[in-house]
């Protein structure tokens, strides 16, 4: 197993000691110890730094193997930084901060993630909930560092509800043709917070886009004014008819009202549902009422 891990996870300053069963009988514990001689990098400035103490040993999850759950344990020295001016622990090759999962176990787990839900995927695992999302926020963050936007042709905006109490999302999605990807997440759907993706992508691919496709919510439709005065901007359908329809609902309602004051036949009354239907769909009383109202 060692053999294995040198070659697929080695790491410079650092060796493998041994590997052992935990006490379950159902785990593999690998020992890391730091290479003799090496000196620890300071977690904040990421150059070398003179030791100060060495903590007790921490666990790392890895990889499961051959269907034992794996884990690197090591204790982390703490370094005397001088150029940051503070003590603090070690970086560690494998590690990204003060998560506990391994850099070669998050990649893995996260896309779990996505066919299955986060407490699934935690428990198939045998990890926690939160150590699920801290993959899945690692390898979203490697992917935005390390993304190129290119061209971006057409944008559409949607806001999504997660969590009651009317706490919302803003989403923005780049449609461009054979290219369908989510390019923003942002808090709330304000306009401060719409405002964010533009000043991420900067202002020359701003400058860029061509189509944009909202819905009629008022912020999203101030920021696209100001920001994309010069693109397409494209209503979604669904929130079109239903404001045809509440004006058509209105209209019937107030001849509904006219036409019982001046004692006439409410033709209109309780005609609401036929008026809205499709005209291939319309039955013989709503061709009637259409044709007595016109």
């Amino acid at each position: 197993m060692i053999t294995i891990l040198n070659r697929c996870h080695r790491f410079r300053g650092f060796v493998y000691q041994h590997a052992r069963f935990g006490t379950d009988k159902k785990s593999i514990e690998v020992a890391v110890r730091p290479r003799k001689g090496s000196a620890a990098v300071c977690s904040r400035c990421h150059l070398p730094a003179p030791g100060y103490d060495q903590l007790v040993e921490r666990r790392f999850e890895f990889i499961p193997l051959w269907g034992f759950w794996s884990s690197c344990c090591t204790p982390q020295r703490r370094v005397d930084c001088r150029r940051c001016g503070v003590v603090v622990v070690e970086e560690v090759p494998w590690g990204d901060g003060k998560r506990t999962l391994t850099k070669a176990y998050m990649p893995f787990l996260a896309p779990w993630a996505r066919r299955l839900s986060w407490k699934e995927t935690a428990e198939a695992f045998r990890t926690s909930w939160d150590k699920v999302f801290d993959a899945v926020e690692h390898v979203v963050t490697w992917g935005l560092e390390h993304r190129t936007l290119g061209q971006i042709d057409a944008i559409g905006v949607d806001e999504s509800q997660y969590s009651k109490g009317h706490k919302f999302l803003t989403l923005v999605y780049q449609i461009d043709l054979g290219v369908t990807r989510l390019l923003w997440v942002g808090k709330e759907r304000t306009i401060e917070s719409f405002q964010g993706f533009f000043t991420t992508i900067g202002e020359e691919v701003t400058s860029k886009i061509v189509f944009i496709c909202s819905d009629m919510w008022g912020p999203y439709l101030k920021v696209i004014r100001e920001k994309c005065s010069e693109a397409l901007h494209i209503l979604d359908r669904f929130h079109i008819v239903a404001k045809m329809n509440k004006a058509l609902d209105e209209v019937r309602a107030g001849e509904s009202r006219r036409m019982a004051s001046e004692f006439r036949t409410p033709l209109l009354k309780k005609s609401r549902w036929l008026l809205l239907k499709r005209e291939e769909r319309s039955s013989a009383s709503a061709c009637a009422i259409s044709s007595a109202t016109t």
